[in-house]
């Protein structure tokens, strides 16, 4: 994913714009994307993209996200089983019930301002 280049590569740009959220924003920033991980690390191993999706009568942005129930998460070890179940947890917070769109809409923005740090000329 996108944000988690950006985190690697620039973590003090990443940081930096996030921080200059309102802690509200913050929280539904980073709720959205564990929540967006979770599907990342869930779609095609365990769940087919059809699964996370409930399509409505609009444009596939007013689609919704589907409640999932928890995973299982026994193959996993410990660490990763604690990992993942935040990542779910973050999801059904974040993403259950929300519009795709919308979703979509707040990643992008934060995505573009972030990167428009790492790569402004200094």
């Amino acid at each position: 994913m996108v944000d988690a280049t950006l985190v690697r590569y620039n973590p003090d740009a990443y940081d930096g714009v996030l921080a200059g959220h309102e802690a509200a924003e913050r929280q539904a920033i980073e709720g959205t994307f564990g929540g967006l991980r979770f599907v990342r690390n869930q779609m095609g191993y365990y769940l087919d993209h059809a699964d996370f999706i409930e399509p409505g009568r609009g444009t596939i942005a007013t689609w919704t996200w589907r409640s999932l129930p928890e995973p299982g998460l026994d193959s996993l070890p410990a660490r990763g089983q604690e990992w993942e179940l935040t990542r779910y947890r973050e999801y059904q917070a974040w993403l259950a019930g929300q519009p795709v769109g919308d979703t979509f809409r707040l990643a992008a923005a934060f995505l573009r301002r972030a990167s428009e740090t790492c790569f402004a000329p200094s």
